[in-house]
């Protein structure tokens, strides 16, 4: 059965049905509260407890540690941005732990950042560690990965554009929103993945809706084998795994993507980002941004994430 962990400043968390247990632990990071797991259970079982809602929540992964991200990894993405998903490589790119923030912070957008973007995805949190070589399977991937959790992988899409790449981008801080809960799954629980559904929502208006089983691309056995040929992972460490259609950025219409092509650099870039200026879908000061991660029987539920966007005011 699922256990919630919850974090703060102060303590971790279990969420039960009458509230938030504390866990008697020592544990002052992820990896360490994991190799506790007698004291997670022992609190799963106490009545003793508080109102989740008087707890002011962090990200239940703690930095510093190892942030890998898939990328188009969701073939309605794929499709948004002017790719055939059938042709689409398994990529990686890294973000810096630095970026992480917990569920209900600011996401602060830097002065010199104009297109700000959001991409809800699931990520996976390891429970210990994976070296370089390991064989993953279906049978063993519940040895490795101890839970899930929701994140947002914000994107400053004016830096990653024009420099193709991606750490810069999506490392700057807040710019990866995490939790409110880290799930943990069992064997059983964990070969669902495939029926969690991706949601997000900015000023309530329904952005990205997907159920995995119907739209990702390379899932985990087939991620972590591709991944653990040339890196290794630890407790504590955490995968993003893609994230479905919706996103504020999408291709420009094919003839216009051909012009182009045949323009200077610079001036492709430049009437690249006037025409995306014009997009109303990036994130504005204010926008509240709400995720969610679910079964649809709710028999698995990551929470709900709760941020709200603020501009950096230029000097």
């Amino acid at each position: 059965m699922s256990v919630s962990v919850l974090r703060t400043a102060d303590a971790w968390w279990v969420a039960t049905a009458t509230g938030a247990a504390r866990i008697d632990t020592t544990a002052t990071t992820t990896a360490d509260l994991l190799a506790d797991r007698a004291a997670i259970e022992h609190a799963a079982q106490t009545r003793d407890t508080v109102p989740i809602d008087s707890l002011a929540l962090l990200s239940p992964v703690t930095a510093p540690c190892r942030v890998v991200a898939q990328m188009t990894n969701f073939a309605s993405h794929v499709k948004d941005a002017g790719m055939n998903p059938d042709k689409v490589p398994m990529t990686f790119f890294r973000k810096a732990s630095g970026s992480i923030s917990g569920p209900n912070d600011d996401i602060v957008r830097p002065a010199h950042v104009t297109l700000l973007d959001y991409e809800v995805e699931i990520g996976i949190v390891f429970g210990r560690e994976v070296p370089v070589g390991t064989e993953i399977t279906e049978d063993n991937l519940a040895d490795y990965v101890a839970g899930l959790v929701i994140t947002n992988d914000v994107s400053a899409r004016d830096v990653q554009l024009p420099k193709t790449q991606f750490y810069e981008a999506k490392s700057y801080p807040t710019f990866t929103p995490t939790g409110p809960a880290l799930v943990l799954l069992d064997r059983d629980e964990l070969k669902r993945f495939t029926d969690l559904r991706l949601q997000l929502w900015v000023q309530g208006e329904l952005r990205q809706n997907m159920v995995v089983a119907d739209d990702m691309i390379y899932r985990p056995v087939q991620a972590l084998n591709e991944l653990t040929r040339f890196q290794r992972l630890d407790a504590g460490d955490l995968l993003l795994t893609g994230t479905p259609a919706g996103t504020a950025l999408t291709a420009p219409p094919k003839p216009i993507e051909i012009i182009g092509s045949l323009l200077p650099p610079a001036t492709k870039w430049r009437l690249f980002f006037k025409r995306q200026a014009a997009n109303p879908k990036y994130l504005h000061d204010g926008d509240v941004v709400e995720l969610r991660i679910t079964t649809d029987d709710g028999a698995i539920d990551l929470g709900k994430q709760r941020t709200v966007v603020r501009y950096t005011q230029k000097p």
